[in-house]
């Protein structure tokens, strides 16, 4: 790997991990409990995982250039890993998610600007 392209995954993976810390303070400032932070499981990873009153949301964060980039940049491949990372957790803790369970993006652009795209996608019937 040159040391340009690794330069920018080192700088990609700090403003990642800027992001996820600045959406865990947005949720938590929005009542929301964290129960977990990149959470790994056989089927996929979550970036963050919430309860708000029952209420559990898986979380994506993106940062991009700007909020609808950020938006745009979540893949049909990663809707499907959070999708199989929520059926993982909920095995492993049925106790989660009593008033449901839905799947939020938190975008963060350039700027510091931070949305909560709540209950962005569903599973298909």
């Amino acid at each position: 790997m040159n040391i340009a392209r690794q330069a920018r995954g080192t700088r990609s993976q700090r403003g990642g991990l800027a992001a996820e810390a600045a959406a865990c303070a947005a949720l938590v400032c929005d009542g929301w409990t964290i129960l977990a932070q990149r959470l790994q499981t056989g089927a996929g990873e979550s970036d963050i995982v919430a309860d708000k009153d029952g209420l559990l949301a898986l979380i994506e964060v993106k940062s991009r250039k700007t909020l609808s980039a950020a938006a745009y940049a979540v893949s049909p491949r990663q809707r499907a890993r959070l999708i199989g990372a929520a059926d993982a957790l909920l095995a492993a803790h049925p106790e989660w998610g009593m008033a449901g369970v839905r799947f939020d993006v938190v975008v963060v652009d350039d700027a510091g600007a931070i949305r909560r795209i709540a209950d962005a996608f569903r599973l298909e019937a």
